[in-house]
C-alpha cells in the first residue's frame, strides 16, 4: 500500500537561515535577561553619563554575592562587593546562605560602600532592626543619599525570597532602594497585610531555630548530621539570634574588606622548566665535556 504525505510547508529554508541572527552569547547560555537588563541599565539622556547604580545579588550553593555596579560599553563596573563568606570574620559562622546570611551580607555591603565615599557617618540607616518597612531619605545641607536599584537576575522574585533579605540589609545599612514590604516575609497576599514582627524572626534566623528544635526532638541522629557545623559551634536555638546581632554590631564597627596576604603556592609540574639560552649552551659544553671524557 502507498502512503500519502500531507503537504509539509518548509519553514527553515535557505531565506531564513540568509536572515537569522544569533542571540547575545549570555542570553544562549541562559545566564542573563536583557528584557530586566535593559531596563536596570539604561539611563535618562537628560543625566548624561551619570551611573545608573545596581544593587546584584546571586546565590551559589554555599555563597551570597553582592555587588554594586553600573553599566558601560566595555562592561559593568564593579565598585563594591561583599560575600557571605567574609561573615566568619563577625562571629557568623554557620548558615552562610540563609535569609539571615543574605540579610547580614547586604547589611556589608551598604556601610562598605558608604565608608568608600565617606557617607556612613551621614546615613547610619536603621540601627534598631525590626523587619520593618525603612526607607533613607536625604540629609538636608549634605551629599543626597546613595540610590540603587535591585538586580536579581534570573531568580524567582516569590514572596520571602532570599534576595529581597539582601536588599533589607542593604537598605538598613543606609542605601536608598526602591521597593515595598509585598515580596518580605510575613506579608500576607489575601489580607494585604504585613507582619514587621514575623520579617524580623528571619532576619534573626528564628525559623532555623524552630527547625533545630523540632529536628532534634524528631530524628537525633539526623539533627546531629544536619546541624553538625552548628553543634561543634556551639549554637543553640536559644543563642541564635545573639549571635546574629553581634554580627550586625561587628559589620557596622568595621565593615572594611581585609585582604588575605601573599600566599603560598606551590607549583606543579610534570615537564621540564623551559630554560634559557645561556643554559642551553652550557648544557651543550657540559655534553660535549662528558663525550671528550669517554674517547680518551
Amino acid at each position: 500500500k502507498l502512503l500519502k504525505m500531507g503537504f509539509v510547508k518548509v519553514v527553515k529554508n535557505k531565506q531564513y537561515f540568509k536572515r537569522f541572527q544569533v542571540k547575545f552569547r549570555r542570553r544562549r547560555e541562559g545566564r542573563t535577561d536583557y528584557f530586566a537588563r535593559k531596563r536596570l541599565v539604561v539611563q535618562e539622556k537628560n543625566k548624561y553619563n551619570t551611573p545608573k547604580y545596581r544593587l546584584i545579588v546571586r546565590f551559589t550553593n554555599k555563597d551570597v554575592i553582592c555587588q554594586i555596579a553600573y553599566a558601560r560599553v566595555q562592561g559593568d563596573v564593579i565598585i563594591c562587593a561583599a560575600y557571605s563568606h567574609e561573615l566568619p570574620r563577625y562571629g557568623i559562622k554557620v548558615g552562610l546562605t540563609n535569609y539571615a546570611a543574605a540579610y547580614c551580607t547586604g547589611l556589608l555591603i551598604a556601610r562598605r560602600l558608604l565608608k568608600k565615599f565617606k557617607l556612613d557617618e551621614i546615613y547610619e540607616g536603621q540601627t534598631e532592626v525590626n523587619g520593618d518597612e525603612f526607607y533613607v531619605e536625604d540629609v538636608d545641607g549634605k551629599p543626597g543619599a546613595f540610590r540603587c536599584f535591585l538586580d536579581v537576575g534570573l531568580t524567582r522574585t516569590t514572596t520571602g525570597a532570599r534576595v529581597f533579605g539582601a536588599m533589607k540589609g542593604a537598605a538598613d545599612g543606609g542605601i536608598d532602594i526602591p521597593h515595598s514590604t509585598k515580596r518580605f516575609p510575613g506579608y500576607d497576599a489575601e489580607s494585604g497585610e504585613f507582619s514587621a514582627e514575623k520579617h524580623r524572626e528571619h532576619i534573626f534566623a528564628k525559623h532555623v531555630g524552630d527547625y533545630m528544635q523540632k529536628l532534634s526532638e524528631e530524628d537525633d541522629d539526623l539533627f546531629k548530621k544536619q546541624f553538625s557545623q552548628y553543634i561543634k559551634n556551639g549554637i543553640t536555638p536559644e543563642n541564635i539570634e545573639a549571635m546574629y546581632k553581634k554580627g550586625h554590631a561587628s559589620i557596622r564597627a568595621d565593615p572594611e574588606p581585609k585582604s588575605r596576604g601573599p600566599r603560598e603556592v606551590k607549583v606543579k609540574r610534570w615537564n621540564r622548566a623551559k630554560m634559557s639560552k645561556a643554559q642551553r649552551e652550557d648544557r651543550v659544553k657540559q655534553k660535549k665535556a662528558a663525550f671528550m671524557k669517554k674517547l680518551q
